[in-house]
């Protein structure tokens, strides 16, 4: 059996107030065209289809376009929520849409029932557990010492009527410990959401979301296919890309992957004002990418990010890297500073933070501020 797994899709996401959604649109259709190539037996969707709990109608559209086009393709669906979904929400009609072969998670109460896919080499279960915490654990539970998210997960398992003579899929969303995390995903303080990977062990292949850098942890059927587009400037370096899983007899599974190519890319420039706006620099570049720009002149340009949207028009963020801001990230406080110096600090932030310089209005503002201030300390 050959089965695709995706991940991570965030329909209706928001990157630095820019829409993805038409982004996502074409990623999706390039996703068909593969699959049309490939044809799989099925398609792994690991959680996060939504980027919220209550998505637009606009991402509501966009999955649902997505999921008649793969059903008329008379591919299995195999579906679960995501941290950033409403199981709830996203497992309606699930039970009416089993007979199209789009089988979705429900929320968890307590049991996983497997689906089973027959092939030449004997069963396949596949097992859909969405996102869980050990809170929601407990509650079926209460006899059971669950005080992390991997005694969760352990006991969920240890719960799955797994058979071990079939070959065994899990589709679940968590962080695995050791895996590599990006800025774009939801962080808890110290790993304490990490499960470790021992607790996958009586399964052939595990299909990963949650984490967006496409990666294997421990083993190679232990794996995060990663999001299909760039979400946050971390991942610039990313090969984007979607999982291929070809499933023999027990104990044989090929693994591949196969890249995805946007419309638009995330990456990175830097440079000076003038070797940016040089033609010879951005003529064999998509200029319509999103870009983080990074300008290394020691004076500021007034109103340079209208200018720059002139040539680059999907600029995301603007930066300045010159003697100012390196010390501003390293900076001397000294109580001999005089008003001035102070002030032009606040400039370089508030320039950091706007993508502009500060008005005479703003500065003369701050200058008075900062007087009122050291007239009351004093």
């Amino acid at each position: 059996m050959k089965v695709m797994h995706l991940s991570d899709l965030h329909l209706g996401k928001r990157v630095n107030e820019f829409s993805m959604l038409e982004d996502q649109k074409y990623i999706l259709m390039k996703i068909l065209n593969i699959l049309d190539e490939e044809k799989p037996d099925a398609i792994i969707i690991a959680g996060d289809v939504y980027d919220k709990s209550v998505p637009s109608e606009e991402a509501v559209q966009v999955l649902d376009d997505f999921l008649c086009r793969l059903v008329e393709r008379g591919v299995q669906i195999f579906l679960i929520s995501g941290n950033h979904d409403s199981a709830e929400r996203l497992a309606f009609g699930s039970r009416l849409m089993e007979s199209k072969g789009v089988h979705i998670s429900p929320v968890y109460r307590g049991e996983v029932i497997p689906v089973s896919i027959n092939d030449e080499y004997g069963a396949i279960d596949i097992f859909m557990l969405p996102f869980i915490k050990p809170g929601y654990v407990r509650r079926y539970f209460e006899d059971e010492e669950i005080k992390s998210y991997t005694d969760a997960m352990k006991v969920v398992i240890s719960n799955m009527q797994i058979n071990p003579d079939n070959r065994n899929i899990l589709v679940t969303h968590q962080f695995v410990a050791g895996a590599e995390r990006s800025e774009s995903e939801d962080v808890s303080v110290g790993g304490i959401d990490s499960v470790d990977m021992s607790v996958f062990d009586p399964f052939d292949y595990v299909a990963l979301g949650h984490i967006h850098g496409p990666q294997s942890i421990g083993r190679e059927t232990v794996r995060y296919c990663g999001t299909p587009l760039k979400y946050s400037f971390s991942e610039k370096n990313h090969i984007k890309s979607v999982t291929i899983i070809e499933l023999y007899e027990k104990g044989n599974i090929n693994i591949r992957t196969i890249p995805l190519i946007p419309r638009y890319d995330m990456r990175e420039i830097k440079g000076t004002y003038e070797e940016l706006t040089d033609r010879r620099n951005y003529e064999n570049t998509n200029k319509e990418d999103y870009l983080r720009v990074i300008l290394t002149d020691e004076d500021y340009i007034p109103d340079v990010m209208s200018k720059l949207r002139v040539i680059y028009p999907n600029i995301m963020k603007l930066e300045y890297d010159n003697k100012r801001t390196r010390s501003l990230a390293n900076p001397v406080i000294s109580g001999d500073k005089d008003m001035k110096y102070w002030l032009d600090i606040f400039e370089d932030l508030y320039e950091m933070q706007n993508g502009q310089p500060m008005t005479d209005i703003q500065r003369n503002f701050s200058e008075k501020l900062m007087e009122e201030v050291k007239e009351v300390k004093q």
